[in-house]
């Protein structure tokens, strides 16, 4: 067996005479357990929260959006008709047409976005699985909109109230507003429906189909602010980006999920970057506690350390004994610090014992890449802290 890691090995596990070396000993490892499970459940949760996010998104967001580069609307002709249909990696699509509104409801108003969609739309979006009250549009039902929760209660209205009706006002194009009465269109709805999603997502749309918002805005048949589109599982969003962009050319703007949400992924990941180094931060502080135990330790054992020396072990030897034996008192520490944040993540998803509201658990989510993560920077700390303790021992220091 190789000489400094039996040493090592013997040093860590066997009883101390000296009762403060223990102790010590025994805080730097509860340091390390509570440090690594701290930073495994902290990334654990911020991976939960960014899935739960990403699952929002899927409500607002298609994985692809055409906008016009200039302008805000274009004609769906027949070669963009084309390029949506016999492309093999569009699994749906759908036509929009969005504009800047005003809704009304009694003496309540609210400025907003009206969104005019396809009847298919629930197809390139799962905004269907977020209608929390009421239904989603139906293609026998004319004159229906559904609304985010927020924009409902903001102007006091109702879902599937057959008295009351939603009215959504727009400024004519080119209107001066001289006669007021002359400068707006308006439609009335009935809400049908009501929909939850981010703050921003609720509070601003209101969905109606093509053909009102098409009346509203005095478009013509063939006339959409973009199209929406749902890639097949396995499309890389950015590469089908890039092809479609080539294909339309610079008329259009084609952007992915990503692209249209960049702030939204940038904080996300920002935030997960500043508390993994804060969180690696505590682990450090928690590591000087091994640097002292095994500083201890070199003291304790200098008269051993005079004797290997004369057996005929090397300086470097004798330094990599508590090498070894600072980095398996770390890596034991941080195997149990997995194992308990690992149970504690499990509990949470079994038994949902932390909430961010009354119906919405605290999401936390096992994620290989966040094992090794742990794992590689608990070890290497683990090991550099070892480094630096044994970095004391010297000839000088063990002749004295």
């Amino acid at each position: 067996m190789n000489f400094p890691f039996y040493i090592a090995k013997r040093y860590l596990f066997a009883k101390r005479e000296n009762t403060a070396i223990n102790i010590i000993t025994i805080i730097a490892s509860a340091g390390v357990i509570v440090g690594t499970a701290a930073l495994f459940i902290i990334l654990s949760g911020f991976s939960g929260l960014r899935t739960f996010n990403y699952s929002l998104l899927d409500i607002s967001d298609p994985d692809i959006k055409i906008t016009a580069s200039k302008g805000k609307s274009f004609l769906y002709n027949d070669s963009l008709k084309y390029s949506m249909s016999n492309n093999e990696d569009i699994a749906a699509f759908a036509k929009v047409t969005e504009e800047r509104v005003v809704l009304k409801n009694g003496d309540k108003q609210q400025v907003a976005y009206v969104k005019g969609v396809d009847y298919n739309y629930i197809d390139v979006v799962k905004l269907d699985d977020a209608i929390n009250l009421g239904t989603w549009l139906q293609k026998e039902y004319t004159n229906t909109s559904v609304i985010g929760n927020r924009l409902a209660y903001k102007i006091s209205m109702g879902v599937g109230s057959f008295e009351e009706s939603l009215q959504i006002i727009a400024p004519k194009k080119g209107a001066f507003f001289l006669n007021p009465a002359q400068s707006f269109r308006s439609i009335k709805t009935q809400v049908v429906g009501a929909y939850f999603g981010t703050e921003d997502f609720e509070n601003k749309y209101v969905f109606v189909s093509n053909a009102q918002a098409q009346q509203l805005l005095n478009y013509k048949e063939n006339q959409f602010t973009g199209i929406e589109i749902k890639l097949k599982p396995g499309v890389d969003a950015e590469n089908f980006s890039e092809r479609m962009q080539k294909q339309l050319g610079n008329y259009y703007k084609v952007r992915t999920k990503a692209q249209l949400n960049e702030l939204f992924y940038k904080v996300i990941n920002t935030e997960n970057f500043i508390s993994y180094l804060i969180f690696t931060l505590i682990v450090i502080i928690a590591l000087f506690n091994v640097v002292g135990s095994i500083i201890m330790i070199i003291i304790d054992k200098k008269n051993n350390l005079k004797t290997m020396l004369s057996l005929g072990a090397t300086l470097s030897e004798v330094r990599r004994i508590f090498v070894l034996q600072g980095f398996l008192l770390t890596l034991i520490s941080m195997i149990i610090g997995m194992i308990l944040s690992l149970l504690i993540v499990v509990v949470q998803q079994q038994f949902q014992l932390f909430m961010i509201t009354s119906s919405i658990p605290y999401p936390l989510e096992i994620r290989f890449s966040n094992i090794l993560v742990v794992v590689a920077t608990i070890s290497l700390l683990g090991f550099i802290a070892s480094m630096v303790a044994s970095s004391r021992i010297s000839l000088n220091f063990i002749e004295k």
